[in-house]
Parts: C-alpha cells; sequence; structure tokens
C-alpha cells in the first residue's frame, strides 16, 4: 500500500508523488505517517519535511501551513517549500542577510511586516541547515 503526497504553496505544486512513508515537522513535534494513517488535521511548522519511495529519501525545507491526512493521501498546504536539490545556498544565505537587516533598520515596522520577514528568515534558516547538513 501506498501514500499519495501532495505540497502545494500559494506559488506553485511543490511535489506531487506516489511515496512509502513521509515525516511533516509539526507545532507539537514531528509526525511520522504511514499508510492506514488516522485521518489528521495538523498545523505545520518551520523544518524539514522527510519523503521516503522505496531506498531513498527526499528531504524538502517547508515554512508553516496545514496538513491533512485523509486515507491514503497527504495534502500539505505550506505557506513556503523547497526540495533540497533547488536550493541555492548563495541566494538564500543573500535572502536572509537583506530580512534581518530589514528588521535592525526598522524600528517601526508593521506588525504584520514583522511576521514575513521574521518567516522569511526562519524559512532561510531551514533552508541552510537542510543543505549544509547533506554535504
Amino acid at each position: 500500500m501506498a501514500l499519495t503526497l501532495e505540497i502545494v504553496t500559494p506559488e506553485a505544486r511543490v511535489y506531487s508523488d506516489t511515496i512509502d512513508t513521509v515525516v511533516i515537522p509539526t507545532t507539537a513535534g514531528e509526525v511520522g505517517i504511514l499508510p492506514g494513517h488516522i485521518p489528521l488535521l495538523t498545523q505545520v511548522d518551520h523544518g524539514e519535511l522527510r519523503v521516503t519511495k522505496g531506498n531513498t529519501t527526499q528531504f524538502l525545507a517547508v515554512s508553516g501551513g496545514f496538513a491533512q491526512v485523509s486515507g491514503d493521501k497527504v495534502s500539505i498546504l505550506a505557506e513556503r517549500a523547497i526540495t533540497e536539490e533547488k536550493i541555492d545556498e548563495h541566494a538564500v544565505e543573500e535572502a536572509m542577510k537583506r530580512a534581518e537587516a530589514a528588521i535592525k533598520e526598522s524600528a517601526h515596522l508593521d506588525p504584520n511586516e514583522f511576521e514575513h520577514l521574521h518567516g522569511m528568515v526562519r524559512f532561510a534558516g531551514v533552508q541552510l541547515a537542510l543543505k549544509r547538513r547533506r554535504r
């Protein structure tokens, strides 16, 4: 038996495939999903998502959102998500520096803008950690 996994962001479908297992970072800790899992709706946190298919494991960086397990289908609606191979370390480092500078330079940021910049910094950190750990 297999699972169908789909990861969607506001910009694009990031992942869609039949898999064996997935481990999702949630606000309550990591949740491993196997075929036959009970129905579940959970909040996705910033972190590393692990997908196993056969003898290979693929890693994705995700940032916020929700995951739903229904039958053998796992749907993840994430604010941001990227596969490990698409992470450009240099670009991520630059984006992180710009976001950190914007946070430091603006004493009176709009709360929504502050949250957006803070989320960008956290997601950049997740991407860098994922990419650097796999070297």
